[in-house]
């Protein structure tokens, strides 16, 4: 567990009781344990990341996303999630909105996260109020933790259309190469045969 928690008064924010930090900051252990966390809360450096309420196109590109994965993943080497903590070490827990992980790394239907060496991909579709963190610190700690490969969407304009950022791990840099960047139809060959037609946001 993380360090001692202090018996100052915990503060409130919009009626949910925010814990307070130990000196040191908290751990993975305090993120998967503390009770009452909103949902999705993130580990990021010792710090508890709250997000905001979940925007229309975030959710449909997830949808989009998952559906597409799971249409073509090798199911028994291959697993499709989304939304689970991935532990990258003590002080950070970062969510991937989609990862794809080890089937050996599923083995019980009430596992809330898988470690960063389950992980083959990790996706982030990029909010307003998380750009810096998922255009620069996740993908950096992503790299840090040896995650193979990891894309960002964004948004192509005003509409619903995604655009995703392929980029694959530079093993001696340790860092994110980019491979393309995708529009209206997503084809790979890497983690396995991908093709997953963008578009399909207008239908959902």
């Amino acid at each position: 567990m993380g360090g001692t928690m202090t018996a100052e008064p915990a503060p409130q924010l919009d009626g949910i009781t925010v814990p307070v930090p130990p000196p040191d900051g908290f751990t993975v252990d305090d993120l998967l344990t503390l009770p009452d966390l909103p949902p999705h809360t993130e580990l990021i450096d010792g710090s508890l990341v709250f997000v905001s309420p979940q925007r229309l196109f975030h959710a449909y590109v997830i949808d989009v996303l998952v559906n597409g994965l799971r249409a073509t993943v090798p199911k028994e080497k291959l697993r499709v999630q989304r939304e689970m903590t991935v532990v990258l070490n003590r002080r950070n827990g970062p969510e991937p909105d989609v990862s794809v992980v080890k089937a050996e790394a599923v083995t019980d239907p009430d596992l809330t996260h898988f470690q960063a060496a389950d992980v083959v991909l990790a996706v982030e579709v990029v909010s307003p109020d998380s750009e810096e963190r998922d255009r620069d610190t996740k993908p950096r700690k992503y790299a840090a933790s040896g995650i193979p490969h990891f894309w960002l969407v964004e948004r192509a304009g005003e509409g619903m259309h995604p655009v995703v950022r392929v980029y694959e791990l530079d093993p001696v840099a340790k860092g994110y190469t980019l491979r393309g960047n995708f529009h209206g139809r997503l084809t790979l060959d890497e983690p396995f045969d991908i093709d997953i037609d963008l578009t399909a946001v207008d239908d959902l």
